[in-house]
Parts: C-alpha cells; structure tokens; sequence
C-alpha cells in the first residue's frame, strides 16, 4: 500500500521516478539467465499482473485471480504487458482483459495460456513451484539459458529465421564449446544421470 501511496504522490506532483534498467519489479526489461516462475496465490492486479506477464512460468493457486484495472483508473500497464500479452493470447483477447478490466480466474487462465499449472485445493503454489523449479534445476544450465533465450526472441517478436540464426551464431558455438554438452552426452552413451557443472555462459 506504501507503494501506491508514494505512486500517488509522484502522479499528484506531474513527477515519475525512473524505472530501473531492469523495468517494473526487475522483470520488464530482464535480461538475467535464469527462469523466473511466478507463483499466484490470489490477487494479480494492475501491477501484480504485468509482473506475471513478464514471467516465464506461472503457477496459480485455484483462487487466485488477474486483472488489468488500469482503464479503470486513468492509466495503462506500460510494463510490459501491453505488446507481450498479445503475443500470448492473441489481439481479440488481449484488447478484451485490457480494455475492459474485466478478472480473469485462474482456470480461465490457464485455458488462454497465462498460467501453466492451476493447483488443486491443499496444494501450496510454493512447493508447486519449487517443484517446478527443481525439475528445471536437474537440465544442463547451459541448454535452460540457450533455449530460454531462443524462446524469448520469438516472443519479443524477431522471425523465426533471425531468431535461429542468432541462437546458432551466438549462443551455439559457446554452447559446444562448454564442458555441459561434453557430459551430457557422455552420460547419455553410458545410460547413467549426468553430473553438471555451473555454467560459463
């Protein structure tokens, strides 16, 4: 509530604070390695939802809720979620969370493609998430960075072709030149569970 409050404050004045270079809530202009999952556990609203747009997992609870109130109050989500929404549930979709404020239930979400895993009741988002997380961890850190990134492209709009070519000009010789790819295969000649090494990309 803080945060609003102060929000409030800088709009009643005419004056805004700087995002940081990392955008609203460090996710918005992200270019850090590693996945972020959102874990929703009720209300992502305004601002909670824009973060969850930016995030490249989502878990929610069977409650948990999402809406875009902004037309609501004078103001537009400019964190992001405007062109990356459509890119995720389409224009028709996008025009209609955002231009009506309408909540959208986390099934609901999951169906349009917002949310990956909707928990069943008594299943803590937490520990979903973690578990996701987990799962995620036990892959080669190399190839989660490399095919994260590949996948960001597309979703920031660069062609399927330039998007291939810069994975395999850029990340692509790093990629074999890294001691992940040697073990992984290694490991899978001799049927037993690789044993990664933090990464060097």
């Amino acid at each position: 509530m803080e945060m609003f409050k102060a929000w409030n404050s800088e709009v009643g004045s005419g004056s805004f604070g700087e995002m940081p270079p990392s955008g609203f809530a460090g996710l918005s202009r992200r270019t850090g390695k590693k996945p972020v999952i959102a874990a929703v556990n009720g209300i992502a609203y305004g601002g909670g939802f824009e973060a969850t747009v930016n995030c490249d997992l989502v878990i929610a609870s069977a409650t948990a809720k999402f809406c875009f109130p902004e037309v609501k109050r004078g103001v537009a989500p400019f964190a992001g979620a405007m062109p990356r929404l459509v890119r995720t549930i389409g224009k028709q979709r996008a025009m209609e969370l955002m231009l009506t404020g309408r909540v959208l239930p986390a099934q609901e979400a999951k169906e349009w493609a917002l949310v990956n895993v909707v928990c069943p009741e008594g299943r803590n988002v937490v520990d979903e998430a973690l578990e996701w997380a987990k799962v995620i961890a036990e892959n080669s850190p190399d190839s989660v960075i490399v095919t994260r990134q590949g996948i960001n492209w597309g979703w920031e709009g660069v062609g399927a072709d330039e998007g291939t070519r810069i994975s395999n000009s850029l990340w692509h010789p790093k990629l074999l030149a890294g001691d992940n790819i040697k073990e992984g295969l290694k490991a899978f000649v001799e049927k037993r569970n690789p044993k990664w090494t933090d990464s060097k990309l």
